[in-house]
């Protein structure tokens, strides 16, 4: 799927994702803070931690790798996916942008 977007998505996307990623990083401490808390042993708790922040830390919503343009839609539907954003989040984007997110959602939940 080629999305065209607008430059108003684009600028729009360039100014929303530090905040997101700020947000989405917040999420992810407490949710290690409740991990470490948690019932177990220390080196089961400390180990899963590390675990945990290895495979986070590829998610776009931590850092997102040779912003693009081209990129866009890729970029927007991997931080759905993580659960950095939701389709909530893409109100005062584009409809066509919007849509054609919702769309490709929709495909990889069917």
């Amino acid at each position: 799927m080629q999305y065209e977007f607008k430059e108003s998505d684009w600028k729009l996307f360039r100014k929303q994702l530090p905040k997101w990623q700020e947000d989405f990083m917040d999420k992810l401490n407490h949710e290690y803070i409740d991990l470490l808390n948690g019932n177990g042993q220390a080196s089961d708790k400390f180990w899963s931690l590390e675990k945990r922040i290895k495979e986070d830390k590829k998610n776009t919503g931590v850092i997102c790798r040779d912003m693009r343009r081209s990129d866009l839609f890729f970029d927007i539907v991997e931080l759905v996916s993580e659960g950095a954003i939701t389709i909530e989040d893409l109100s005062d984007f584009s409809p066509e942008l919007r849509d054609a997110v919702k769309g490709r959602m929709a495909m990889n939940w069917d």
